[in-house]
């Protein structure tokens, strides 16, 4: 090992220093007992050696404690040793809840050295018999002071705590020098260490931040089961020891709560006057200002740069717009001119085929077929083309009159060929057409002779038998074929047939068919039959003259099914009831009404037991 330089000289090593070599070393003595700690605790040699250093601390503060003669001391009573000083009592009113234990102890030993009943006694000093001497309330401050859970309960209510909360005038004029002494104080209640402090007008935003969070979520291990009016070891029973108890929780509930009310009310009046949060909010709002200044400058630029693409868009367009239409309107009059040259061509060729033929008579020895010639010269002209007109022409003009006349005669008989071809097509194609209407109107010859009748009776018959009937379209077929006065006899799939087409009607023809088909219903039913003699009419009708020959409504219908269902047969004056509960309808119009209803469902039912007889066979 190298002797330690003086001061003014160095160290020079000549050689080169050795490699280290490691060797296990095991300790004994004071040296064992201090590992043998340190690995029991499992604590590193360097935090045990903070430990000694903080004893050592300790001891030297207890060597210079010094302790404050409390002048109210020997006025104390005992009895009341609840409202007593414990730290006063025992001369450590000047540092109180920072008091280590040692401290504590050796204050004690120094108050009961000095008050020590046997010590005045032995002064001459007069002593209290029993627990009424000042002395027990020594006894009482060590008894409380030693135990934590004791000594916490009475740090809790320290009567020399300021609870007092500034005020917002007070904290707005200078908010640092009020506020930061208050928390400081305050943060001896937190359960966490090390709280943050208020800082100054220079702290950032996270600091800030950190410090209210810390305040706003404080937890304060402040209680005050020392305040309890009740001591649960004085009751005399189980009873009553549970209901002090229950007091004493609910006191010290109502504390907690004033007590968290009041950190937060501290807290809220602190953020409030704080002007850093103030600065912090004018900041973000200003930034939020120029953020959505900057966001609408760059919607406004994009707009005008989308405007500027449609325009653009809109202009190259246009230019290809009109530069098509000026190609199109180009392209019509170059047409239009193609066409006027071709019509004059026509018109020339015509002129010319005309003259030609003219001039040679039309190539006719008589009066007859120069009219027929002349005739057919016309077809030519309106039937051929200008290359077939020229071409004839040439024709005419280069041949003598025999080959002018076969010229003129093939092409005539080419033209009426192609016009008989033409005529027999278009015969065809209406015969086809005339076939498939025929076929679409439905198969069979029965499909013949659909009268208005007929129609009127299939439109009742689809709707008195609806879609669910059993066997409906032969149901509607035997009823057709009963009710029926042409005497064709209808099968199902003429019916459905049929049916088919009057779907595919126009709404207009539905409607004048049922039109007629009402007209006919009105026709019929308001005729009168003739008689043999002037008959009485029935007492059923002689107390109504009138009838609604209008059709019945759904509402109607509704009312008198209704009226039927209330005033059964038995039912004295029963129509002239069921006629009142029918608005707009008289007694003998509810009647016909019941009397056609009858029939029809007759006529249903017989249709229905015919077809499943039919099936039964």
């Amino acid at each position: 090992m190298l002797k330690e330089a003086l001061e003014g000289q160095l160290s020079v090593v000549y050689n080169a220093v050795a490699a280290s070599v490691q060797v296990q070393v095991e300790p004994v003595g004071r040296w064992f007992e201090a590992f043998l700690k340190r690995r029991i605790r499992n604590v590193s040699a360097s935090f045990q050696e903070l430990e000694e250093e903080e004893e050592l601390s300790e001891e030297e503060e207890d060597e210079e404690l010094q302790l404050e003669e409390y002048p109210m001391l020997k006025t104390l009573d005992p009895k009341d040793w609840k409202n007593q000083d414990h730290y006063a009592v025992l001369g450590l009113a000047h540092i109180r809840y920072k008091a280590t234990q040692k401290q504590i102890k050796a204050a004690h030993k120094a108050m009961v050295l000095k008050h020590h009943p046997d010590k005045r006694k032995a002064a001459g000093e007069q002593i209290v018999e029993g627990d009424n001497d000042y002395f027990t309330c020594i006894t009482k401050a060590i008894e409380i002071l030693s135990d934590p859970v004791k000594r916490r309960a009475f740090d809790s209510v320290d009567p020399t705590f300021d609870n007092a909360v500034p005020s917002k005038a007070e904290g707005k004029e200078n908010f640092f020098e009020v506020f930061a002494p208050v928390f400081e104080r305050n943060a001896r209640w937190s359960v966490k260490k090390h709280s943050p402090s208020l800082g100054n007008m220079e702290a950032s935003f996270e600091d800030v931040d950190n410090f209210y969070s810390f305040w706003y979520n404080f937890d304060s291990w402040r209680e005050f089961s020392y305040l309890d009016e009740e001591e649960k070891e004085k009751a005399e029973c189980r009873d009553e020891r549970r209901w002090i108890e229950k007091q004493n929780r609910a006191s010290r509930a109502q504390r907690k709560k004033e007590e968290m009310n009041r950190i937060r009310t501290l807290v809220d009046t602190a953020y409030n006057c704080d002007p850093r949060i103030k600065k912090f909010k004018e900041e973000e709002k200003a930034r939020k200002e120029s953020e959505k200044k900057a966001k609408a400058e760059a919607k406004k630029r994009e707009q005008e740069e989308k405007e500027r693409a449609r325009q653009a868009e809109e202009e190259a367009a246009r230019m290809v717009r009109e530069k098509e239409e000026e190609a199109a309107r180009q392209a019509a009059q170059q047409a239009k001119k193609e066409k006027e040259a071709q019509k004059k061509a026509i018109k020339k060729e015509r002129q010319k085929l005309r003259t030609t033929c003219k001039t040679q008579n039309y190539f006719a020895d008589n009066e007859a077929d120069s009219v027929r010639m002349m005739e057919e010269v016309e077809k030519l002209c309106d039937r051929l083309e200008l290359t077939s007109l020229q071409t004839l022409n040439e024709a005419l003009a280069s041949g003598n009159k025999e080959q002018s006349k076969a010229a003129l005669e093939k092409q005539v008989q080419e033209v009426n060929v192609q016009m008989q071809k033409e005529k027999e097509a278009e015969l065809q194609a209406q015969q086809a057409a005339r076939s498939a209407e025929h076929a679409s109107g439905g198969g069979g010859v029965n499909n013949r002779g659909w009268n208005e009748e007929d129609l009127q009776l299939l439109i009742k018959a689809v709707n008195l038998f609806p879609a669910g009937t059993n066997a409906r379209w032969e149901v509607i077929a035997n009823y057709m074929n009963q009710h029926s006065s042409s005497g064709v006899k209808r099968t199902a799939k003429d019916v459905i047939n049929k049916a088919k087409t009057l779907q595919k009607l126009d709404p207009h023809q539905k409607d004048e068919i049922n039109r007629k088909a009402f007209e006919k219903f009105k026709k019929e039913h308001s005729a009168v039959p003739p008689t043999v003699d002037n008959a009485v009419p029935s007492e059923r009708f002689d107390a109504v003259s009138e009838s609604n020959s209008a059709p019945w409504t759904t509402e109607e219908q509704k009312l008198l099914e209704q009226a039927l269902k209330t005033y059964p047969v038995n039912t004295p004056e029963r129509w002239e009831k069921i006629s009142e509960a029918v608005p707009g309808r008289s007694k003998k119009d509810c009647m016909k009404r019941y009397k056609e209803l009858v029939e029809m469902i007759k006529a249903k039912k017989a249709a229905q037991e015919q077809v499943s007889a039919k099936n039964k066979k």
